[in-house]
């Protein structure tokens, strides 16, 4: 069944390497010792309540229950394998863990549910984008690496009519999948692809994740196909960007993240701290502008194009009055994390005091 979006879609205190050692999430890392960065940059000071928005695999929470022995962990997610899991840890961590089964633009509705009032919490954690555990799972989707039905949506089956991946590739016209490619996959060879998509279905549905990988795969020259590299200078596959956008359009992420950002600024009291990991440049674009104070509230014109120089000179002067940055740049991964964690290459890390 396919939903309106489907049908009107247009055209300092630390190292780098510290920082990111921090975020051994995107492993499903639960090594305590990281954690012992995160409270050396005050992220976990005077803390009592924090909010884990991406439990995932529970990398981050039980890190968290480990370091700040009196904490209460609010454990978020909209997968309901990813809240199975959380109910289990909160079996064995009596009272101090509480599942949330939701998104991020329901946060508001289930914390008002459990009683936990705006400003109440002490630090935040999001970690956007997918999960380890969603990837490795064939099932899932997500991976172009495994062979599995071309699903991608995070929440599973919570709700059954949403749409899936398979159901963008064989319903959308031509001119809406190329405009979902350079959108959400920043794809250069977005037309080609949408075409080559098209063309293919015509003779069978896609229904599988590497049906979908061939199919963009020959759809682009062979020079086009090996020059794409990760940042690791290793062969990244061709149609990488691809999974991406269908991804993040099937699973409105853009919108959830800005939601999410809004969410963590009214629960967060003051002095809290914010932590968010991105792992691509749309992600961290919108987190950037938004912890600078920009209006976001037409997201679809405003976040995907560069700023215009007037723009940003007038931003420029007019800084955020509620977000006080932590470091003075974006953190990334260092060569040796990256070889550690390759999942990781990609990741960013903001962290911001809420004033």
């Amino acid at each position: 069944m396919l939903t309106p979006k489907l049908a009107n879609v247009s055209s300092r205190t630390t190292s780098n390497a510290d920082w990111m050692r921090v975020t051994g999430h995107w492993a499903d890392h639960s090594d305590a010792a990281d954690m012992l960065l995160l409270k050396k940059a005050e992220l976990l000071s005077s803390t009592t309540v924090v909010l884990d928005m991406t439990f995932g695999g529970g990398g981050h929470t039980k890190a968290i229950l480990n370091m700040v022995p009196e904490v209460t962990v609010l454990a978020l997610d909209r997968d309901p394998t990813a809240i199975s899991l959380a109910e289990q840890l909160a079996k064995e961590h009596s009272g101090r863990v509480k599942p949330l089964l939701g998104r991020f633009s329901e946060l508001e509705t289930l914390l008002s549910n459990m009683n936990i009032k705006p400003g109440s919490v002490d630090a935040v954690l999001l970690d956007a984008g997918c999960s380890s555990m969603q990837m490795d799972e064939a099932e899932r989707g997500f991976s172009i690496s495994k062979d599995g039905p071309l699903d991608m949506r995070m929440d599973g089956e919570r709700y059954p009519d949403m749409p899936c991946a398979a159901d963008v590739v064989n319903t959308l016209d031509q001119q809406a999948l190329a405009s979902i490619l350079t959108a959400y996959g920043e794809e250069r060879h977005s037309r080609k692809i949408a075409s080559a998509i098209v063309e293919a279905r015509r003779v069978n549905p896609l229904t599988r994740t590497q049906q979908l990988a061939s199919v963009v795969a020959g759809s682009l020259p062979a020079a086009v196909a090996y020059a794409r590299k990760d940042r690791l200078h290793r062969p990244a596959h061709v149609a990488t960007k691809t999974f991406q956008a269908l991804r993040i359009f099937v699973n409105d992420e853009l919108n959830e993240l800005h939601a999410g950002l809004r969410a963590a600024q009214e629960v967060l009291r003051p002095g809290g701290r914010l932590c968010v990991i991105t792992f691509h440049s749309l992600e961290d674009r919108l987190v950037k502008r938004f912890l600078q104070g920009d209006d976001l509230s037409n997201l679809d014109q405003y976040h995907f194009s560069p700023r215009k120089q007037g723009i940003w000179k007038e931003k420029q002067a007019s800084k955020s009055v509620i977000w006080l940055p932590l470091q003075r740049k974006v953190i990334t991964p260092e060569k040796d994390d990256v070889k550690e964690n390759p999942r990781g290459r990609s990741a960013k890390l903001r962290a911001a005091l809420r004033r």
